[in-house]
């Protein structure tokens, strides 16, 4: 049994959603400086690194991260890989890769080009490969139920609304920021737990797969 960590490591230098809240972590008691204990404080944005978008991130009256069904959250998952040296994950390019995604697949994780930015800490990189709102009707179409991306959304930069309200309308539960760079093509155990964070939009999540 071989376990992926797939999630991103929260540091300083991590990519940051233009506008969204920085990330800071420090240390508040020392113990080098008489402390009894090491304490640190966190904040940053629920959007941050790996995690899981809620309904109510872009549905008004959606519901939070906290009533998400941990049953799609944990269960078999197909990783597949999309050759896409430029431009975003359209219907088509989806349709061409349907052969060798299985076709009982509730859960897909899509590795592109994006994966290699998780070498190390980066700046923003706002040309990453994201879904487009006809390859998000596909995904419905498909009954996929839990759709994964190795960036921090599931749709383009510029035109990521339609995507999410595609995907959010339809159940179909979203997890971004995945880090697949050391992961092959094929069928894996997934466990993907956000933070219980009641009626938010989102939560950081730590993902993993097992191959057995």
């Amino acid at each position: 049994m071989k376990i992926f960590d797939i999630s991103v490591t929260l540091e300083d230098g991590i990519p940051i959603w233009p506008g969204n809240p920085p990330f800071e972590l420090v240390r508040v008691n020392k113990l080098e400086e008489g402390a009894t204990s090491n304490v640190s404080k966190l904040s940053l944005g629920v959007h941050t690194g790996t995690h899981v978008d809620a309904p109510i991130h872009f549905l008004q009256g959606g519901t939070g991260v906290d009533l998400l069904p941990l049953n799609l959250l944990t269960g078999k998952a197909t990783v597949h890989w999309l050759d896409l040296p430029q431009g975003n994950i359209t219907a088509t390019a989806l349709e061409a890769a349907a052969p060798k995604i299985n076709a009982n697949a509730e859960r897909v994780l899509l590795k592109t080009r994006n994966s290699e930015l998780w070498r190390s800490p980066h700046p923003f990189q706002s040309d990453f490969a994201g879904i487009t709102a006809d390859g998000a009707q596909w995904i419905v179409d498909h009954k996929i139920k839990l759709i994964g991306v190795d960036y921090l959304s599931v749709g383009p930069k510029s035109a990521g609304k339609p995507t999410h309200e595609i995907l959010l309308k339809a159940g179909v539960l979203i997890v971004e920021g995945l880090n697949l760079r050391e992961v092959s093509a094929g069928e894996y155990e997934f466990f993907c737990l956000p933070l219980k964070l009641k009626d938010c939009d989102g939560a950081p999540a730590r993902a993993i797969l097992i191959d057995k």
